[in-house]
Order: C-alpha cells, then sequence, then structure tokens
C-alpha cells in the first residue's frame, strides 16, 4: 500500500479506475460500440490527511487530471472507492453529490474558459451562493463575493466585483476563480495545473496566495502538475503518476533528494538548470509515452527505461524502439536495406513474433543477433530469452512479464511501483544486482 499520513484521512481512494471506451466512427458512437479502452486511471490508491498538500505529478497523458475530476466527481469511476470523510462518494447521484460540492471545489487549468464572458466577476463567484442557497439577500450575497475577492488579492473589491472578465488580466482572472472556489468555504480544493497559463511575473504570487488561503482557511489540497519547482514549493507529499498509475509516492523532501523510480529521476533530470555554465547530465527516457489504449506489458515505464531487466514486461513490439535507435547511426544505404526486412506500422510485431517483409525470417534474425553483439547492454536483451526463425517471422521468446506494485521502501518513508526495490521471486534485489 502507498504511504500513510500518521493523522487520520480525510480522503481515502482505493484501487481507482476510470477508463474510456474508444469510438472509431460515428456508427460505432451511434450504436455504443467500443474499439477499445483507455485506462485514464488504472488502480489509483492513496491517502489524503486534512490540511495536507499532496501533489500528482507527471507528464500530459498520464491521467492526474482524470484522477482529481473523478474525486470531485466530475468524471463517474469504472471501479475502486473513493470516500470523503468517511463517506462513500463513487457511484453517487448528481442530486447526492450536490450537498458535497459546498465542501469539495475545484480550480481549473485555464482562467480565460473558467469564467463566464457575459457574466460579471460578481456574478460568477456569487453564483454558487445562490444555487446552494446561501445568503438572505442579494445585498447579503454581494457583501460575501466582495469579501471573497479581497481576500485573493481582488481588492478593493469594487473595483471588480461589477467589471466582466474580458476586462481583467489572467492573474486577476485565475484569482476571481479562486475566490469563485473559496466563497463555500471548502474543505478539499482540487488545483489542476492552476499556473501554467499565466505569466512567469504571477505565479509565484498565485502559488503563495494558494499557501496563505491554506493556512488561514485550513483548506487541504490536491495539486495538479507539470511542473516540479512548484510541487516542491507548494507541496507535503507527491504522488508521481505514469500511464495511469502512481509510481512513487512520498514526501517533497525524500522524492527530491533521494528519488527511487527511474521515471522520477528522468523527471527531474529534465527540470532546467539556471545557471547556464553548469553542466547537467540529462539521460532523459527514449522514445514516447506508449498508447494509454495499449499500454506496455508489466511495468509501464519499461521500454523507456534504462534500467528495466528480466520481469519488467518486454515485448516483441519493443523491438521496434531498438532498431530505429540503430538505423540513427548506420548509414542511409544500410538504414534502407535494413528497414525493408521487417513490416511496418501495426504489422511490425505480433504478441510473440517480429514479422517480416521485405527480407526473409533468417536475415531479420541475422539483423536482431547483430544488433544484441553490437549493443549488448540494451536493456531489452534482459527480457529476451531466445529467438528462432519461424515461417515468416522471427519467433520470440520472452522472460515472464510481471506487474509491479506500489509498495513501501525499507527504511524510507517512500512508496515506489519498481521491480529493482521489489523484485520478483528468483532476482537479485536492487542492491545485489548493482
Amino acid at each position: 500500500m502507498p504511504t500513510k499520513p500518521d493523522v487520520a484521512s480525510l480522503v481515502e481512494i482505493s484501487d481507482l479506475h476510470v477508463h474510456y471506451a474508444l469510438r472509431t466512427n460515428a456508427v460505432a458512437r451511434l450504436v455504443g460500440r467500443s474499439s477499445g479502452t483507455v485506462r485514464a486511471v488504472d488502480g489509483v490508491s492513496l491517502s489524503l490527511a486534512p490540511g495536507e498538500v499532496l501533489g500528482l505529478v507527471g507528464e500530459s497523458g498520464s491521467g492526474k487530471s482524470t484522477l482529481g475530476r473523478a474525486l470531485l466527481g466530475l468524471v463517474s469511476a469504472t471501479s475502486g472507492s473513493i470516500t470523503y470523510d468517511g463517506r462513500e462518494i463513487t457511484g453517487l447521484r448528481e442530486s447526492q453529490l450536490r450537498p458535497l460540492r459546498r465542501d469539495l471545489q475545484m480550480v481549473f487549468q485555464d482562467p480565460h474558459a473558467s469564467l463566464n464572458p457575459s457574466m460579471t466577476v460578481g456574478r460568477s463567484v456569487g453564483d454558487a451562493l445562490r444555487v446552494h442557497g446561501i445568503g438572505q439577500s442579494a445585498d447579503a450575497r454581494r457583501s460575501a463575493v466582495a469579501a471573497a475577492l479581497e481576500r485573493v488579492g481582488l481588492a478593493p473589491a469594487e473595483r471588480f466585483i461589477d467589471k466582466y472578465p474580458a476586462e481583467l488580466s489572467g492573474g486577476q482572472k485565475q484569482r476571481a476563480v479562486i475566490a469563485r472556489a473559496i466563497i463555500l468555504n471548502p474543505k478539499l480544493l482540487v488545483a489542476d495545473e492552476p499556473i501554467s497559463m499565466l505569466d512567469m511575473s504571477v505565479r509565484a504570487k498565485i502559488l503563495g496566495l494558494l499557501d496563505t488561503l491554506r493556512q488561514e482557511l485550513g483548506l487541504t489540497f490536491v495539486y495538479i502538475t507539470h511542473d516540479l519547482a512548484s510541487a516542491r514549493f507548494f507541496c507535503d507529499r507527491v504522488a508521481i503518476m505514469y500511464l495511469g498509475k502512481i509510481v512513487e509516492i512520498g514526501p517533497v523532501s525524500e522524492i527530491f533528494e533521494n528519488p527511487r523510480h527511474p521515471y522520477t529521476k528522468a523527471l527531474l533530470r529534465a527540470v532546467p538548470d539556471p545557471d547556464p555554465s553548469r553542466t547537467v547530465a540529462r539521460d532523459l527516457p527514449r522514445g514516447e509515452i506508449p498508447d494509454a489504449a495499449d499500454p506496455p506489458l508489466g511495468c509501464s515505464f519499461h521500454p523507456r527505461c534504462s534500467s528495466a531487466f528480466g520481469p519488467c514486461g518486454w515485448e516483441p513490439r519493443d523491438v521496434r524502439m531498438v532498431l530505429e535507435q540503430r538505423w540513427t547511426r548506420v548509414p542511409p544505404d544500410q538504414y534502407a536495406a535494413e528497414s525493408k526486412l521487417v513490416s511496418d506500422g501495426p504489422r511490425f510485431a505480433s504478441a510473440d513474433a517480429i514479422h517480416a517483409s521485405g527480407g526473409s525470417p533468417g536475415e531479420v534474425l541475422a539483423l536482431l543477433e547483430d544488433e544484441r553483439t553490437a549493443r549488448p547492454d540494451e536493456p531489452l536483451w534482459k527480457g529476451v530469452a531466445g529467438m528462432s526463425v519461424s515461417e515468416r517471422s522471427v519467433r520470440m521468446e520472452m522472460r515472464p512479464a510481471v506487474e509491479p506494485h506500489l509498495r513501501p521502501v525499507d527504511g524510507a518513508d517512500v512508496s515506489v511501483s519498481c521491480h529493482l526495490y521489489h523484485p520478483p521471486e528468483g532476482y537479485e534485489t536492487r542492491e545485489s544486482r548493482s
């Protein structure tokens, strides 16, 4: 299980899944036929303590925004459990969720799209009071709106309350959005990339405002971001997400000073260094984020990981990345000849074979053996138990894939989902491997 706070939890998420069906064309959408499933959130479990700021960090497509929306009931959970203050909230109807909206609020990424351009700032901020029946009169609601605007730095409130969003700057719009979120005195605030669309000059001020509100109002935050620097400043704990899963979670100090998961290390290496005279070894992950509708076996990060080994989930389709890297190093005529030997696109590989196209299976096997000899340290070969010619393909015997799970690291307040720290039976531990 992931790292948990020591105090009673405000939110408990257990084995949460959020899947979306793929509709390939209009007919499929009309009849409800699916050609696959995107696992946006794939088995997430975590706890959130009152007053805590938990950061969800990851690249675009990692599932962090979907997780935040599922927490507020804005998207439906496919399976799993979310409890808020001891109450199960997954599966509740909108009429049952509405009373909880006073406690659970969200700040969206784009302040320009978050405010209705035809409504004044005062009306946008105060509309939640009207919906929830708070305030005895229009004057009382206006006074509450003015107090909220001044609390977020839009002061004096009379200068802003009757303006339209088009008359505000980006930073002022985001302050108005924050005012709308806090006017109901919520307990939990989900902030989805709240500074990513703002000018650099105002980002620190908005983060400072959120931190002040946290202290003054006792707010609990889920802070969603791809910006590790802001997460380090604002968060108590950080959960690193990749392809719908949490791969590492722990206190900010542990995550930044002693990252465990190879993906966490890669994210930290990608942070720009403000000192141009200092050379930093980047060693960034190769390739691109895999398709969430067809994720890799075992550890989802293994095709891009330089530390992957046998049980991480190697498949024949992973050979494509190895060959593409090879072809960036060879002369053009050699690339032209070798690339014709194998099938292109989705026909490149099946579950257990590499398909020959313009050449014989023997030539494809010779190509693979030549690459293994030239680059024996390539992690892929640790997952290949054998290769042989079979009809129009090269059969590949891969070592069994084992899916890692989020488990505590001995001697640290961190949980990580990685075979380097929790190897399957029959494999060496990380310490003995190093």
